[in-house]
């Protein structure tokens, strides 16, 4: 087996688990052959299509496999190309091809904005290419035209992704009983948790597991023109409310107050113009932090070595000193 091969955690979280039972099909499947009949596809030495085979390959050595090498320009694009590609699954729920949406879509903003970065023009006023907000909007509608459905449903899918993994960390497995439809909160409640303080998020992926599940909805005329697997229910699933409402003695306060703070949250989300400033930039930043640490907990996990071994680990701090350094320099600049 080729030793030089590895699992990213990163581009691994965007593939659905298998079951227990699907899983050990597939490794019935490949056992009963002799051989993996689909190569591995891999960038940089990096799994991006073959996950569970590749496991089932460290398992039994002796089994014949092929490799695949796709090239991308970066990992952004190859994350936008593995959420592309399990897009193709005919198995999804809704929830899950929600997440993968909006997962391509924050991949392609990113890869866009790296090789914009790489390559602008001095003049920055030349077409307007340096403006994130229409690279944005231009990846947007591009998604949207390719799944057919609205540009506005590709940016909300990118919040409830948000959601979803600011959910995972703070109580891990709830993202998969998210994306499997065990428990359906609202979307504007899963994004809220992105969106909120860290210290209030606790209590509102708390809040996630007491929603009782949505009926289906009948679409409207409007909707049926979009295709059944991108769920157009999800638009208006937030507008969802009780027959009657309850008395005021009858509400209990604390479910209330969480309650209050996703509406507060969400009413930011929700404008036409989707417009931001500086302060709703702190949750980005804090997402960003979140991310990172979390990338490279998992990576330590996965491959202790890379602390245990000294030249490994070296290597480590050295990419670490370029997180400082920035820091060192952020920390220099003069305020305006």
């Amino acid at each position: 087996m080729d030793e030089l091969l590895r699992i990213d955690p990163e581009f691994e979280s965007k593939i659905p688990p298998l079951t227990e039972e699907e899983y050990q099909l597939l490794e019935e499947n490949i056992l009963q052959d002799g051989v993996v009949l689909n190569p591995l596809i891999v960038w940089n030495g990096c799994i991006v299509d073959g996950h569970n085979r590749f496991r089932i390959i460290q398992a039994h050595p002796e089994i014949k496999y092929t490799v695949f090498e796709k090239e991308f320009p970066d990992r952004y694009a190859a994350i936008a190309w593995i959420c592309c590609n399990q897009l193709g699954r005919r198995n999804l729920t809704p929830q899950r091809k929600k997440y993968l949406i909006g997962q391509r879509y924050e991949a392609e903003k990113l890869a866009n904005c790296f090789r914009g970065n790489q390559y602008a023009l001095a003049d920055k006023s030349a077409s307007g290419q340096n403006d994130p907000k229409q690279k944005s909007e231009r990846t947007s509608e591009c998604i949207a035209r390719e799944i057919n459905t609205s540009e506005s449903y590709v940016r909300r899918a990118e919040r409830y992704a948000k959601g979803v993994d600011a959910a995972e960390e703070i109580e891990p497995g709830i993202k998969q009983e998210l994306l499997s439809g065990s428990i359906r909160p609202t979307d504007t409640a899963v994004a809220a948790i992105a969106k909120a303080n860290l210290d209030d998020r606790p209590a509102l992926v708390e809040q996630l597991r007491q929603s009782k599940q949505l009926p289906d909805k009948a679409p409207s005329p409007v909707q049926k023109q979009i295709p059944t697997e991108i769920e157009p229910s999800s638009i208006t699933d937030d507008e969802a409310q009780p027959e009657s409402e309850p008395k005021e003695s009858e509400l209990p306060t604390r479910p209330m107050t969480e309650i209050q703070k996703i509406l507060a949250i969400s009413s930011g989300m929700e404008t036409a113009e989707e417009l931001a400033d500086e302060s709703t930039m702190f949750y980005e930043l804090e997402d960003a932090i979140s991310t990172m640490i979390r990338r490279c907990l998992r990576c330590f996990e996965s491959y202790p070595g890379l602390l245990s071994k000294k030249s490994y680990r070296r290597k480590v701090l050295k990419i670490f000193k370029k997180a400082i350094q920035f820091i060192h320099k952020i920390e220099q600049e003069e305020p305006t």
